[in-house]
């Protein structure tokens, strides 16, 4: 199989190539390692509300994977967002949900940024030429982007605790149906596999997505109202990328 991804990606220069990653744990095995962008995707809850942060005038987030290092920064006077398990860190500012972005004395501004799986999962992607960051609030924005770059695509489900949820898979199935429906090209099952749950998914996706374990297990965390953010496409068409050590907007 390494043979024939190694053989597409020198030869389909014109048609590049989507590959889904279910989990960190099968990160460091993925085909894809030319000329690729990495996309992250923690639907539940950073990616979402990186995206929601940046549309609200955030200026940049810096993405921290240890607790001890986000808690050294926020002794140097960051404003810190940071959770573990879903529930807020008692040094941190604020928790993880899309709507605790929603403040003014935050435009403009620097926020350092640690979740359970999300900021370690784009901190994992720095071997891709780009890392960006994908939500269905951004999902049709980044599509775009992602055509006009004509690069190949690793699309890295950050998962829960290394294991397979619904939530980031569904994303990735979605986003590979853009891609694919561009001139892209698979041969990755879990592409395959990832499109057919988004086939299931779409026509009611908060229902689908409604009985994920991790929404189950964030319900006394994450608000309705924060739920409906993350199930609803294209509200917002803001892309992070990250820059160095730092999520700013894609120009």
């Amino acid at each position: 199989m390494l043979i024939i991804f190694d053989h597409l990606n020198k030869n389909m220069h014109t048609q590049p190539t989507v590959e889904v990653c279910f989990s960190p744990k099968l990160y460091e095995d993925k085909f894809t390692n030319q000329n690729f962008v990495t996309v992250v995707a923690d639907i539940l809850r950073a990616t979402t509300s990186i995206c929601a942060a940046f549309d609200h005038g955030v200026e940049r987030i810096i993405p921290v994977s240890g607790l001890e290092e986000a808690k050294a920064m926020k002794e140097e006077g960051y404003f810190v967002a940071c959770e573990r398990n879903g529930e807020i860190m008692d040094f941190a500012d604020i928790g993880n949900s899309a709507s605790d972005f929603l403040r003014e004395d935050l435009k403009g501004k620097s926020v350092v940024f640690s979740t359970t799986n999300g900021t370690k999962t784009i901190n994992m992607a720095r071997d891709a030429e780009e890392v960006l960051v994908g939500s269905f609030a951004n999902i049709q924005a980044l599509a775009d982007l992602l055509i006009q770059k004509q690069k190949n695509v690793v699309i890295f489900c950050a998962a829960w605790k290394n294991l397979f949820n619904l939530e980031d898979s569904v994303f990735a199935g979605a986003i590979a149906e853009l891609l694919l429906d561009h001139g892209f090209s698979t041969v990755c099952d879990s592409t395959h596999g990832a499109m057919d749950m988004w086939h299931h998914a779409k026509s009611d996706l908060k229902s689908y997505l409604s009985k994920s374990s991790h929404r189950n297990r964030l319900k006394h965390l994450v608000s309705e109202k924060d739920f409906d953010y993350t199930v609803t496409l294209n509200s917002t068409s803001v892309i992070p990328i990250l820059k160095g050590d730092q999520l700013r907007l894609a120009e």
